[in-house]
């Protein structure tokens, strides 16, 4: 029997590619938002509009990917290949079926859609084209999320960030022939930034699948994308429905706060988008921490090394802290040119070098929180970890942002200090249960033993 390969693991070997690949996905959003800029204004605006959309059914996709990689960890610490074909094999195959759902959608309701944004007539012609074309290519990108995280859970992580790259690279090339016309390309404007990213994505499925068959060394059969099971289909919904509704209510908590400060004028408004796309690094290697620190631990949580796991978990967080932390000191020492790099204004400037240096509490707090909560996660404690995001965000902190930037008048600076309470409230939740290590009697992967070894493995 053939079987899937494994890199040897370590969190900076697994992370830094992981770290990477969202940079490129973070500079393709501003390389496709600068090109169609020469295009005008309008065109700008109404493809923006079309990937709101675009990207929320993205993330219903990611509910069957990570609950799948969580899954496929575990077994590959337990070293039951078998069972990975199996459940790669499915979760490729859920995602497709939804992905042509979701494509469907998209297509025959794409107007009655858009007109939520009530948008005037040119731009919706255009943002219409765009959803109809770049959503009829979701379900290349729901098959290749599900792969992408499968190859990252073997090891992998450098694989798919040259993957992304050449995605990445491919669609800036297809941007610029049907923006400017080059080669003898039709200048086609938003429908050939559309037809552009639609041919990247494609073409990184087959790269995904190539890499997941040669370098994985994962051959599917046939058997092992129809072979559905309910048990295979609970355990990944155990993880992956929580995931999602745990990102879904952190979202949607982001929303009621943009709301919030809004009241307080436009320039407050600005200055926290500017803000954020600074600590922007910060976050993203937050991100990435946690999605290997939940690779390792669920390898090793899968393998039985229970001990190893929370001794494993504990030192992950004080290195991600630290990495944090080392980051976010570079930030402010450079507050203010970083912000002079996109306003002139004196206010926003002084604002947002204050709102950087609370970065210094607020960083660590959100990378303890993203971490404990990924690595609980990858254990199969799952619902444990978006319960405390739900009944925190929203019975504590999202009515503390009001009564702190608001009622209490401390503006921004009131709503920064609530972000800080929100992290540090959720990482210290998040810790007590990984120190309680109740999640021991969450791990999806059944002990079972082996004729050849006589040995238990979980």
């Amino acid at each position: 029997m053939t079987t899937s390969q494994v890199k040897k693991l370590s969190l900076i070997a697994v992370t830094w590619p992981i770290f990477i690949e969202m940079l490129l996905h973070m500079g393709l959003r501003t390389a496709d938002t600068f090109m169609l800029s020469r295009v005008s204004d309008e065109a700008v605006a109404s493809v923006g509009v079309a990937n709101q959309l675009i990207m929320f059914m993205f993330f219903l996709f990611q509910f069957i990917a990570a609950g799948t990689s969580v899954v496929v960890a575990q077994y590959l610490g337990a070293k039951q290949y078998d069972e990975i074909k199996k459940y790669t094999g499915n979760g490729i195959l859920i995602n497709f079926v939804f992905g042509i759902f979701i494509s469907t959608i998209l297509i025959v309701f794409s107007r009655p859609l858009l007109s939520i944004f009530q948008l005037e007539p040119e731009l919706m012609a255009q943002a219409q084209t765009f959803l109809i074309i770049v959503g009829a290519a979701l379900v290349f990108q729901a098959m290749s999320i599900t792969m992408s995280m499968i190859i990252q859970t073997h090891g992998f992580t450098k694989e798919t960030m040259f993957v992304s790259g050449g995605m990445n690279i491919i669609n800036i090339i297809g941007n610029y022939l049907f923006i400017y016309g080059a080669l003898g390309f039709p200048q086609w404007g938003v429908p050939g930034v559309a037809i552009s990213t639609a041919f990247s994505q494609f073409l990184a499925l087959i790269a995904y699948a190539l890499v997941l068959y040669y370098r994985v060394n994962l051959k599917l059969t046939w058997n092992d994308f129809i072979a559905l099971q309910k048990e295979r289909l609970t355990k990944v919904l155990s993880i992956g429905i929580p995931s999602s509704i745990g990102n879904l209510s952190y979202n949607l908590s982001q929303i009621v706060t943009t709301a919030i400060i809004t009241l307080l004028g436009t320039q407050m408004l600005t200055t926290r988008i500017y803000s954020l796309n600074i600590l922007m690094l910060v976050i993203i290697l937050g991100i990435s921490l946690g999605r290997g620190s939940q690779i390792l631990t669920g390898h090793l949580v899968g393998a039985g090394k229970l001990d190893e796991a929370y001794r494993n978990g504990i030192r992950t967080i004080r290195i991600s802290m630290l990495l944090a932390l080392g980051m976010t000191t570079i930030i402010v020492l450079v507050r203010e040119p970083l912000m002079e790099i996109f306003t002139d204004d004196p206010e926003i400037i002084k604002m947002g070098a204050i709102l950087l240096l609370m970065g210094l509490i607020l960083e660590p707090g959100r990378c303890f929180n993203l971490v404990y909560g990924a690595i609980l996660q990858s254990t199969g404690d799952a619902k444990y970890v978006m319960g405390v995001s739900v009944v925190v965000i929203w019975a504590f902190s999202v009515p503390m942002y009001y009564i702190f930037g608001i009622s209490f008048g401390w503006g921004l600076i009131g709503i920064w200090v609530a972000f800080i309470i929100d992290e540090w409230i959720r990482g210290i939740a998040l810790w007590a249960r990984w120190r309680s290590r109740k999640w021991e009697k969450k791990v999806l992967v059944k002990q079972r033993k082996t004729e050849e070894e006589g040995i238990e493995t979980a």
